[in-house]
């Protein structure tokens, strides 16, 4: 079975991919950014693909999208620190098959990598029993887009609107009117209302 991780982590692709060895008659391939992992999915079709939200030149949810439009079969198993209902849901609703977060076992993202592949979706238990206990119907971050969620994960990582137009390569204006779209999506007035939210929803803190 082909598998390809996409990650820009060097020593999270190095442990997923020994992890994903044991699975029978695994093939596993890596990349780092959206351009290299979009070619290797196209020049590989892996069985399943192992995508994280935060990508070099881009987003995981926006390779999610390309991918899905190059092959509306594509299997996906996204795997991020990024472990919110809301995050999980606009994911499943872009195609992804399955949702684990980083602080899952290694056994969750195993099972989620074979649910992937026959076509079954999963989240893991800790995520699924949040999504129970905090719905997201009616949630205003399900309104944005993914673009606009990733600037708004941006802006809570501390990057100004220059570092979050050069990390998409789009112009600076861009950002701002996108800024200027999540205020009004999100009902507040200022940028620092948008870094709080992101802070609050978003973006992931560190342990302890």
């Amino acid at each position: 079975m082909k598998l390809l991780i996409v990650d820009d982590h060097d020593i999270v692709r190095q442990g997923v991919r020994r992890l994903l060895s044991i699975l029978p008659d695994s093939e596993v391939s890596e990349a780092g950014t959206v351009e290299e992992g979009f070619d290797a999915y196209m020049r590989e079709k892996p069985a399943v693909v192992v995508l994280d939200i935060n990508l070099a030149g881009g987003s995981g949810l926006e390779l999610l999208t390309r991918l899905r439009s190059a092959d509306h079969d594509v299997r996906v198993v996204m795997f991020s620190m990024h472990a919110d209902p809301a995050y999980a849901n606009r994911a499943l609703r872009s195609g992804a098959l399955a949702f684990v977060g980083k602080s899952a076992s290694a056994d969750e993202l195993i099972e989620a990598v074979k649910s992937a592949s026959a076509g079954r979706r999963y989240i893991d238990k800790r995520l699924a029993s949040d999504m129970v206990l905090n719905p997201v119907e009616g949630d205003p971050l399900q309104s944005l887009t993914n673009r606009e969620t990733e600037i708004l994960r941006l802006l809570g990582e501390g990057k100004s609107l220059n570092e979050i137009a050069n990390t998409f390569g789009i112009a600076y204006k861009t950002v701002a009117n996108t800024c200027t779209r999540l205020k009004e999506k999100l009902g507040v007035e200022r940028t620092a209302d948008l870094i709080r939210i992101s802070l609050e929803r978003i973006t992931p803190r560190a342990p302890g």
